[in-house]
């Protein structure tokens, strides 16, 4: 079993980036996929559009969603070990922090049927236990997560997960969102967005991988990776030349149509480890030059304030998001392809980064987080 070490938790700047530069990363890819409302024609179009569209499917699909998941486990460590040095067990508390935190994901539900708060909720459940495991144990159950091994039982039993409801599901939502009100768009994202997600989770092999991202966030808060302590920088070096080593492979031996990358019939297998080779490489380069380059580190400083207010930030983009293409707001789905979606998400960013600073002279947490954080410790 686990026990604290009893060093100290102070507040980890680089994470802070890392999430801020997460969040950015989901809003701009949220936007050219118009929040999960697709058309297939639409007028103000560029003759870049499809290239950059791969584009941000390579970098940014899946990766950041993962680096927030990595970070998610890092901070329930964080809360955790405080709690356990002060003799007090947080199992009870986090499990009551998931509750709130299921609630914040109906009310995003009401907005993008894609959210992913509910996912976390759920499954965050689960690091209660993982948090008693012995580091050793730990890390066994981490990789067994991380190489897919429901995509592994698949390829050899040949079973497949039913993906029709999630069409029909689509289809409902779609809908609803192109053509109708603020509530009858509400009630679809909440009847159909998390079965929709759910089986869009597992035939992606996104389930294993988020939990084992997790786990894996919890392994570096217990060794203390983000610290610039010891030798963690040669272990973030290690960690950056085998990623890097990774990506490469995936590239040249990866089938390049189009202009982005797939494995054939190994894709659902292999994407998601391809994905998490980018995720490692971005965390391990961004630690890398926030320890060595003292202008690295003050420009992403102004992005650590954004990544502090990640509910927020979230909860926000989505609303912004479904305000500009749904049909009940501005309808835009309908006219802007991925070039002017793309320069709208820079838009959403920006004017989050505006409102939330003014915020940040004033707070040291975001709204949601405030309200978050009061209702955790209410009792």
């Amino acid at each position: 079993m686990y026990k604290t070490t009893g060093l100290k938790n102070s507040r980890i700047e680089v994470a802070d980036a890392l999430r801020g530069l997460a969040v950015i990363g989901i809003i701009l890819y949220h936007s050219v996929e118009h929040f999960n409302l697709y058309s297939p024609n639409v007028s103000a179009s560029t003759p870049i559009d499809g290239v950059l569209f791969n584009i941000l499917t390579v970098l940014l699909s899946g990766k950041m969603y993962g680096i927030f998941a990595l970070l998610f486990g890092l901070s329930f460590f964080i809360m955790r070990d405080n709690q356990e040095q002060k003799g007090k067990d947080f199992s009870l508390r986090f499990a009551w922090r998931m509750v709130l935190l299921f609630g914040f994901g109906l009310i995003n539900l009401c907005l993008y049927n894609g959210d992913i708060l509910t996912f976390y909720a759920i499954l965050g459940l689960l690091m209660i236990p993982a948090g008693y495991l012995s580091t050793p144990l730990l890390w066994g159950l981490t990789i067994f997560l991380l190489i897919q091994p429901i995509e592994i039982y698949s390829l050899l039993s040949g079973w497949k997960p039913d993906m029709s409801p999630m069409m029909e599901g689509y289809m409902k939502m779609g809908q609803a969102n192109g053509e109708g009100t603020f509530l009858e768009s509400a009630a679809a994202g909440v009847r159909y967005g998390f079965t929709t997600s759910l089986i869009w989770f597992l035939g992606k092999g996104r389930i294993t991988q988020t939990l084992g991202l997790f786990f894996l966030g919890i392994l570096f808060g217990r060794h203390r990776l983000f610290y610039n302590e010891g030798n963690h920088l040669k272990i973030w070096r290690v960690v950056c030349a085998i990623s890097a080593v990774c990506v490469a492979a995936g590239v040249a031996f990866g089938n390049r149509s189009a202009g982005n990358v797939s494995f054939g019939n190994l894709d659902n297998l292999l994407h998601p480890l391809f994905n998490l080779a980018i995720l490692l490489l971005i965390v391990s380069a961004v630690t890398l030059c926030w320890y060595a380059f003292e202008g690295f580190r003050r420009s992403l400083s102004h992005v650590c304030f954004f990544g502090r207010m990640s509910l927020t930030n979230y909860i926000m983009s989505s609303f912004f998001g479904a305000l500009v293409f749904y049909g009940w707001g501005f309808g835009m789905y309908k006219v802007l392809g991925t070039t002017w979606s793309f320069l709208v998400g820079i838009a959403i960013v920006v004017t989050q980064i505006v409102l939330l600073y003014q915020w940040s002279k004033h707070h040291e947490r975001g709204p949601l987080e405030t309200l978050w954080r009061k209702l955790t410790w209410i009792w």
